[in-house]
């Protein structure tokens, strides 16, 4: 007796019977997703080279310090220069949109395996998965279901980049100290203030790190993404690929990198104590006030 099954064409029933059974399902989830990448683009996109430059320059500024925030300025005025800056935000909007609806799923998941060991013990192989899986994989049912475009674009980046958000909220909730949580239980927290005002606040820096995780794997994404049409930097670097033009492919390539750099800086000083500008001047601003308070109680004591 012969056993022969054959995988390949049931991961093609399984596709053709979502395809008959639940097309309005996907065009409300294209729908939705569409609008919310839709809007991002129409934002970021409005907004004048100059201007986008200054903004993301004035956040380095702030989160970071004034040496990263000059390498902002001129490496998005070399975008510009080299009329990448649409497509760069074109490729922003989508990492923004997937990042979003990654959190939006992840957040509440990684809470929810932090509180029941049995659900996290059947989510975790589906991460395990959902990370091994060869990104170009997710392109042919994000494209089966969704056409071409940004929208198949962005589901097929929310698969790819939401394992960390959910990984490390879920650690960073585990590893709260229980001395924390003991005293929260001690002056009666309810499971949702235990959560809001104990768990999360002393999670954050894990979380942010899954969320900074989640940003830099949907910026690679949304490059492989544009082989369906996501469009962005992504377009730019497969023009280079399919002409074989190196200066195409090379400037499509830095634009990708400058990107990452500047949303990986940003994004991991939201889960520190922001070192920037602002900072420093605050703190200078103590000093002298204190150092004032000092001198006047001296003259007092005379």
């Amino acid at each position: 007796m012969e056993f022969n099954f054959n995988i390949g064409k049931g991961a093609d029933d399984v596709v053709n019977y979502i395809l008959d059974n639940f097309t309005p399902a996907l065009d409300v989830i294209a729908y939705v997703i569409g609008q919310i990448t839709g809007s991002l683009q129409a934002v970021l996109t409005a907004v004048p080279p100059v201007g986008g430059v200054l903004i993301l320059s004035f956040i380095a500024l702030w989160r970071v310090g004034w040496k990263f925030a000059l390498f902002t300025l001129l490496s998005l005025a070399l975008i510009n220069h080299m009329n990448l800056w649409e497509g760069t935000m074109v490729s922003l909007s989508l990492v923004l949109a997937a990042t979003i609806i990654a959190g939006a799923i992840g957040l509440p998941l990684g809470i929810a395996m932090a509180r029941s060991e049995t659900l996290a013990s059947i989510i975790r192989p589906g991460l395990d998965l959902m990370q091994t899986m060869p990104a170009f994989v997710y392109l042919i049912p994000a494209a089966m279901f969704f056409g071409l475009g940004a929208v198949p674009g962005t589901i097929a980046t929310v698969i790819f980049a939401m394992p960390p958000v959910v990984r490390l909220t879920n650690l960073g909730i585990r590893q709260v100290d229980e001395e924390f949580v003991e005293a929260g239980l001690a002056f009666g927290c309810t499971a949702k203030q235990l959560l809001f005002k104990v768990q999360l606040p002393n999670a954050l820096p894990s979380i942010m790190a899954g969320i900074n995780q989640t940003i830099m794997l949907s910026l690679s994404m949304v490059v492989i993404a544009s082989m369906i049409g996501a469009g962005g930097l992504g377009t730019t670097v497969l023009t280079g690929i399919q002409r074989l033009d190196v200066g195409t492919g090379f400037e499509g390539g830095l634009a990708v990198v400058i990107l990452a750099v500047v949303l990986d800086r940003i994004t991991q000083s939201f889960g520190r104590e922001s070192s920037g500008f602002f900072k420093s001047f605050k703190l200078f601003s103590f000093k002298k006030k204190l150092e004032g308070q000092t001198k006047l109680n001296t003259i007092k004591s005379h």
